[in-house]
């Protein structure tokens, strides 16, 4: 049960982080030929950190 919770919390989360790069890109006026390397950079960097929450709940657990 708690790994469908985590799972949930994690694509909801990567989704509005998502949100919240293309706003930043739409209102710096990033352009479209940076957006993909921000928009990879920002996911891997949050899949990190939501790969690191998992190892530590389940270490815990």
């Amino acid at each position: 049960m708690v790994l469908v919770i985590t799972v949930l919390f994690s694509l909801f989360y990567l989704y509005q982080i998502n949100r919240m790069t293309y706003t930043l890109c739409e209102s710096r006026e990033i352009p479209e030929e940076k957006q993909p390397k921000i928009y990879g950079t920002v996911n891997i960097l949050v899949t990190i950190l939501i790969l690191s929450f998992f190892v530590e709940v389940f270490l815990a657990a």
